[in-house]
């Protein structure tokens, strides 16, 4: 029997994953239910992705929904091996007597001590064959960038653990940023900004809820407000309040001026031929961080150049590792391997 071959976007966020022939066939998030104080996966080891977000924050004291990514990184192996396991099973279907070759998509700036850890969690997972490839290598190929030709594409991946942004020329990485500050940063800021001026605790949902409803990086056109509900620090009791679509672009000052002077920073290092290139080519963007309101706006205004987002950016990583798989023999030399 034949094995896949497949590509996964293993994100602090969503795990995608693309099959060669298929395009994308799986796009979970990146949670996993165990029983507090194990690593024992509820349900026989069924409790991932979908099931366990919805869990995120609600569980009784013997149970834990853990995010075994941060920061674009393994943080805990074990429940990354199990995770991993279950997408690879649930697309791998019944063919389980040969492993996948499995192409995986990774921040630029990991250390080989990480790179190592995504290897082996691959290969206890049932991976026959490992390859990695770089996240905003995977994002230009998904956007459909020219990443090959002798002229500059630039690409700003956001993802939820890290922003990865890149210039590229000639199939390879000219200049590189990677940045631990990325989607998660934003859901983060906005707890702290309604804890400071509210008094109000909010969950992790709760606050990712809030960025995709009213948040923004640069003032919209028609300013909105929501109802929030948490709970109130002093009484300890739940309430509600309503905040302003302002008041949540304030919260998310800190996270976006980070990711817009990587931007800067990265522009800066590049040589004068592949900047002239970029100020006809521009900037594009891609992951879900990259869909908030008007953050292209804000890159636009920080560089002075063209600044788009991608289509589809949520999955263009996916997308890219996808293109990989199509063209896998004659690209595979290019990805750095190490054998199941």
């Amino acid at each position: 029997m034949f094995s896949v071959d497949m590509g996964i976007d293993l994100g602090t966020c969503n795990t995608l994953v693309a099959v060669r022939g298929q395009g994308i066939v799986l796009n979970e998030p990146s949670v996993v239910a165990v029983q507090k104080g194990t690593n024992k996966v509820l349900n026989n080891g069924e409790a991932v992705g979908f099931v366990a977000k919805e869990m995120l924050g609600k569980t009784p004291g013997s149970i834990t929904a853990v995010r075994p990514l941060k920061d674009g990184v393994i943080s805990d192996f074990e429940i990354t091996e199990a995770m991993l396991s279950y997408f690879i099973r649930k697309v791998n279907g019944r063919n389980k007597l040969v492993g996948p070759r499995v192409v995986i998509s990774v921040p630029s700036g990991i250390t080989a001590v990480e790179k190592q850890a995504v290897f082996n969690s691959a290969t206890r997972a049932g991976s026959r064959m490992t390859y990695l490839i770089e996240e905003p290598m995977a994002a230009a190929i998904g956007a459909g960038l020219p990443y090959a030709e002798p002229t500059a594409s630039m690409i700003v991946d956001i993802g939820g653990g890290t922003t990865e942004v890149a210039i590229l020329s000639l199939g390879d990485i000219a200049e590189c940023q990677s940045v631990r500050v990325a989607g998660d940063d934003m859901d983060e800021a906005i707890i702290a900004y309604m804890k400071r001026t509210y008094n109000m605790m909010i969950g992790e949902q709760t606050a990712e809820r809030i960025k995709i409803e009213i948040g923004s990086a640069a003032p919209t056109e028609t300013e909105t407000n929501m109802e929030v509900r948490g709970r109130d620090m002093i009484s300890g009791l739940p309430r509600r309040t309503d905040v302003t679509s302002e008041e949540i672009r304030h919260a998310l000052l800190e996270p976006v001026n980070a990711i817009s002077e990587a931007v800067t920073r990265t522009l800066e290092k590049a040589s004068p031929e592949l900047a002239a290139d970029l100020v006809t080519n521009g900037i594009v963007m891609a992951g879900g961080g990259s869909l908030l309101r008007n953050l292209t706006v804000v890159i636009e205004k920080a560089t002075g150049l063209p600044t788009k987002l991608a289509d589809d950016p949520l999955t263009c990583v996916a997308r890219g590792t996808c293109s990989y798989l199509e063209n896998f023999d004659l690209l595979k030399n290019n990805l750095e391997s190490e054998p199941g």
